[in-house]
C-alpha cells in the first residue's frame, strides 16, 4: 500500500482528502504546519507527498526547500488557481508536479497515480536493464539512478522521467506533447510551462558541453534534443 503525506493546514480539507484517498487504497497521514510535514516528510516511511503552498508560521516553498536539501521525495505542489508564480516557483524548487486549487479529489489521486506509476515502473521491473550513456551521462533506470562524469546527479522524480525519455531517444526531438505524456503522466495543457520549467532544472544540473553548447537542445515549436555525441574537449 502506498503512503501518502498530506501537508496542508486546511484541516477540512484535508480530512475530506485523506478519506477519499484511503477509500482509493492509500495509507495517508496528514500535517497541517510545514514544520511537521517536513519531517515527516524526511522519515523515508512516504512514497509521496502532496504540499500547499499557503500556509502559517512555513510555507509550502520554505518547506519543500528543506525537503529537497536531503531527499528527492515526489512531491505535488497545491497551489492557488491562476497563481503562476508560485507554480513556475514551486517547480524550480523542485517540486515533481502541481494541482490548483480548488481541485476535486479525483483529479488529486489521478496525479498521484501518474507520478507513483512512472517513479515504480523501473523499480518494480523483473529484469535487469542495461545502463545507458550518453556521453559522459551513465543513466540506471532500474536504480532510478544518473551520474555525470561518475558523480551522481541529483534529479527530482519527474526530473529523471524527462531525461531518461531524451536519453533513450538522444539524437532525436522529443515533443513536449510526449514529455508530458510519458514524463509526468498528463496530456499537455495549453499554456503548460512545466516541461520548460524541469528542463532548465535539468539542464542546470547536467551543466553544458566542453564546447559551450547546452547538453539539451530546445528545437523552436518541436521540443526537445539530448545531444547524443560528447564534444571534444579541445587541447
Amino acid at each position: 500500500m502506498n503512503k501518502i503525506l498530506l501537508i496542508d493546514d486546511d484541516v477540512e480539507l484535508t480530512s475530506m482528502l485523506k478519506e477519499f484517498l484511503c477509500m482509493e487504497g492509500f495509507d495517508v497521514t496528514t500535517a497541517n504546519d510545514g514544520i511537521t510535514g517536513a519531517q515527516l516528510a524526511l522519515s523515508n516511511q512516504f512514497n509521496l507527498a502532496v504540499l500547499d503552498v499557503m500556509m502559517p508560521k512555513m510555507n509550502g516553498i520554505e518547506t519543500l526547500g528543506i525537503i529537497r536539501k536531503t531527499s528527492q521525495l515526489p512531491i505535488i505542489m497545491l497551489t492557488a488557481i491562476g497563481d503562476e508564480a508560485d507554480r513556475f516557483f514551486g517547480l524550480e524548487s523542485g517540486a515533481d508536479d502541481y494541482v490548483p486549487k480548488p481541485c476535486t479529489p479525483r483529479e488529486l489521486t489521478a496525479r498521484i497515480r501518474a507520478i507513483l506509476r512512472r517513479t515504480q515502473s523501473t523499480q518494480n521491473s523483473t529484469h535487469a536493464e542495461t545502463e545507458l550513456t550518453i556521453g559522459d551521462i551513465t543513466i540506471w533506470p532500474e536504480q532510478r539512478r544518473a551520474e555525470l562524469n561518475g558523480n551522481p546527479i541529483n534529479l527530482t522524480s519527474t526530473e529523471f522521467n524527462l531525461l531518461e525519455i531524451l536519453a533513450r531517444n538522444a539524437g532525436q526531438i522529443v515533443s513536449k506533447k510526449e514529455l508530458s505524456e510519458q514524463g509526468m503522466g498528463k496530456s499537455l495543457a495549453r499554456f503548460d510551462r512545466s516541461i520548460d520549467v524541469h528542463m532548465s532544472s535539468i539542464r542546470q544540473k547536467i551543466g553544458a558541453l566542453n564546447d559551450g553548447r547546452d547538453r539539451i537542445q530546445t528545437v523552436y515549436r518541436m521540443g526537445y534534443q539530448l545531444i547524443k555525441a560528447q564534444a571534444i574537449k579541445p587541447s
